[in-house]
């Protein structure tokens, strides 16, 4: 009895808060060229005004009826919008009862009744889910519509019998993106503002139009957080306008860890030679009061927007340790660590200061240093702050200190996961399947860690299997399971190929090696440029000066794989192997079961109708190709020096022309992702992995040898 209870009074609550469900509710959007209003009061908070106004495109898109807004109720069928607080007096008008919303987080609810649909929600934000959730369920419309290139469906009638859901507050509290390493979305299209940043990237402005349809993507995955830039200058306008545009669809706005506060090295450097002409050193430890002016400045402008999420901490330049660019700062952990521990409180009172919220939600990114000294216990983080633990190597897996943490009852806790991690990739082809990002996440939700969560996102375009996965298990953990996400994405995608295109996709994440001790993988594509740039070092010092490099050659080898230290970094991101002939073997293995799932997929695109065939082509052709590419780079590159070694230069030759044709194929998965107008420019800021210069580089190496 104690058992049938609980479903007992699940089925008195939904009759009692959707009676229309124990009859049929028929609520009719367009029928030809009839269409039910739109009921949204004018008081409703901007990002909701936006929601509808994204539902009337799509609708439009749809049917080719644009849909009527008005503010004032109406007999007439009509689509109902209203948020707790601030539409009540209408939805009652319309008996509609909200107190099974009332103090939730964004929750909503959506029910037919008497030929209208209502959409509540708790708050802004669950107002304006509720919208997009109708949007991605009724109208079939791909929330990364705008970057997966897949059309709206065409109908002439859009109708639904009994609708009645209600979602309750998401798993994770906040969940965004971290738009990082955005080389391609940097340059894409062209900038309407320049950035004042000693760094060879992000030399422009990510176009406001580009950034209006990522944060459209993000809410309508129902995301709720964004971190807009690698780094932001909120004081240059251009820069700012990025962070508007964000705040304007109800989003959390928050920072990159290397900037707490706002403040990177950048912006510090571009205060100072502003206010004195000078460019002092970037130190806390050495410059405290100057840091601190900074950090105030800074402070303000960021207060004046709301739903801020403040970074606290201590980095240094270019995503490393403060100490790296200041050797005056004490050299033990303890001593370190209490310098952090010092700056964070700092920045918690300027934060007291600067914002008039009661209790300004606050972070701190526990990456590199910070994860290593927290572990230690050398670190005191202040109250009340999410304590965000990073994964050590992209999307397999959480460093130690996640583990090894005692929650604090006085702390929350959350996670920073990457989709893409440059340097070790993935970057330009996508890497982490979603049942390794399920199963990351289950600790997560296992360990307590659950009111943060920010995706390493990178360009978006390459990822986007893997972000619709992670925004569904985010706000709906418990109800996601990745073997059903991966048969309803692909049958969305590619109706009645369901089983194949699945397969497909599973055959491909599986085809990435691992690492045999640390079991993580070790040649995605960042690695696998890294190693093959190693590679071409070593020949060139080989050809350039044999003598000396034979003198210096044990040295190398001794050290050239060994792991770096982990003491204050992450080292599974970098996995390597014992000597050339395992890392030939691993690229080799690699390569092959690449070639088997291209072989697959380019035998099932005739199958499919043109959109589904084009999705396929830039959504899995594509990295197959350049993966492909890459490790025929690197295979050819070990190959060439093994031969070197056995001084047999006419197979050390073809092995190096071998390479063109690796490059060749690179360019040819590139082309799937510039085939339309609208993508032609996609790779012009391909500045990160650099490929044009990678192949320049091989191309000097050719040169060497031939001479």
């Amino acid at each position: 009895m104690k058992q049938l209870l609980p479903c007992v009074l699940l089925f008195l609550t939904i009759i009692l808060v959707f009676p229309s469900c124990q009859k049929k509710e028929t609520f009719t959007l367009v029928d030809g060229q009839q269409s039910a209003r739109i009921f949204l009061s004018e008081s409703e908070p901007e990002c909701v005004q936006k929601a509808v106004h994204d539902l009337i495109n799509d609708v439009e898109k749809i049917t080719g009826v644009r849909l009527i807004v008005q503010a004032t109720p109406s007999p007439q069928p009509a689509l109902i919008i209203g948020t707790v607080g601030v539409s009540d007096d209408i939805l009652q008008g319309y008996g509609i009862k909200n107190d099974h919303l009332k103090g939730k987080w964004e929750s909503y609810s959506m029910h037919s009744k008497d030929n209208h649909l209502i959409i509540s929600g708790s708050d802004e934000r669950g107002t304006m889910f509720g919208i997009y959730h109708f949007i991605e369920k009724y109208l079939e419309v791909d929330p990364l519509y705008f970057w997966s290139d897949l059309p709206h469906p065409k109908k002439d009638k859009l109708s639904w019998q009994n609708i009645a859901e209600i979602q309750d507050s998401p798993t994770f509290k906040f969940r965004g993106w971290f738009i990082n390493d955005e080389d391609l979305l940097t340059e894409w299209q062209e900038s309407e503002g320049i950035r004042k940043i000693d760094y060879p990237f992000y030399g422009q402005v990510v176009n406001p139009a580009v950034m209006e349809k990522v944060v459209e993507a993000l809410v309508r995955l129902r995301m709720n957080l964004i971190i807009p830039a690698s780094f932001i200058d909120i004081r240059n306008p251009a820069e700012a306008k990025l962070v508007e545009i964000a705040a304007q669809r109800g989003v959390f706005l928050s920072m990159h860890h290397v900037e707490p506060m706002g403040v990177s090295a950048f912006s510090f450097f571009n205060y100072w030679t502003e206010k004195t002409g000078e460019k002092p050193l970037f130190s806390y430890y050495s410059n405290r009061e100057k840091m601190e002016e900074v950090w105030r400045v800074y402070g303000a402008e960021w207060a004046k927007y709301p739903n801020v999420i403040w970074q606290i901490g201590l980095r240094g330049i270019a995503d490393r340790p403060m100490w790296a660019a200041d050797p005056g700062i004490p050299q033990s952990n303890a001593e370190r660590g209490e310098l952090i521990s010092e700056a964070m409180a700092t920045q918690k009172t300027i934060i007291s200061e600067v914002d008039a919220r009661a209790n300004p939600p606050i972070s701190t990114t526990l990456w590199m240093e910070g994860s290593a000294l927290n572990k230690q216990g050398h670190l005191r983080i202040p109250e009340s702050t999410m304590v965000v633990f990073a994964d050590n190597c992209p999307g397999w897996k959480w460093q130690d200190d996640f583990y090894e943490t005692e929650r604090n009852v006085n702390h929350r806790y959350g996670v920073y996961y990457h989709h893409q991690l440059w340097g070790a990739g993935p970057h330009l082809a996508q890497g982490i399947p979603p049942h390794q990002t399920y199963k990351v996440f289950k600790e997560a939700v296992s360990h307590r860690a659950t009111d943060y969560a920010i995706l390493n996102v990178s360009n978006i375009r390459p990822f986007l299997l893997g972000l619709a996965s992670s925004a569904e298990m985010l706000y709906n953990f418990e109800d996601y399971d990745p073997e059903t996400f991966m048969h309803d994405w692909a049958t969305k995608r590619f109706q009645e190929h369901t089983k194949e295109i699945t397969s497909l996709y599973k055959a491909y994440f599986q085809s990435f090696v691992l690492h045999d001790t640390q079991q993580v993988p070790m040649l995605l594509d960042g690695q696998s440029r890294s190693f093959a740039l190693g590679l071409i070092n070593e020949l060139k010092k080989y050809l350039n000066d044999p003598v000396e490099f034979q003198k210096s050659r044990e040295e190398r080898e001794k050290n050239k794989y060994q792991a770096r230290d982990a003491t204050l970094a992450i080292n599974d991101a970098h996995p390597k192997p014992q000597d050339d002939d395992e890392l030939l073997d691993k690229v080799i293995s690699q390569k092959q079961q690449h070639i088997a799932v291209l072989e697959m997929t380019e035998k099932l695109i005739p199958s499919l109708d043109t959109k589904s065939a084009d999705f396929l082509n830039t959504d899995l052709l594509a990295p197959l190709q350049i993966m492909i590419g890459l490790e025929e780079w690197l295979e050819a590159l070990l190959l060439a020096k093994k031969a070197l070694d056995q001084h047999n230069l006419q197979e050390v030759e073809v092995q190096l022309q071998n390479t063109m044709h690796a490059f060749q194929r690179i360019r040819h998965g590139q082309r799937f992702h510039t085939q339309t107008a609208k993508w032609e420019h996609w790779y012009r800021g391909e500045k990160k992995m650099n490929l044009d210069r990678c192949e320049a580089l091989t191309k000097e190496l050719i040169e060497i040898h031939l001479k």
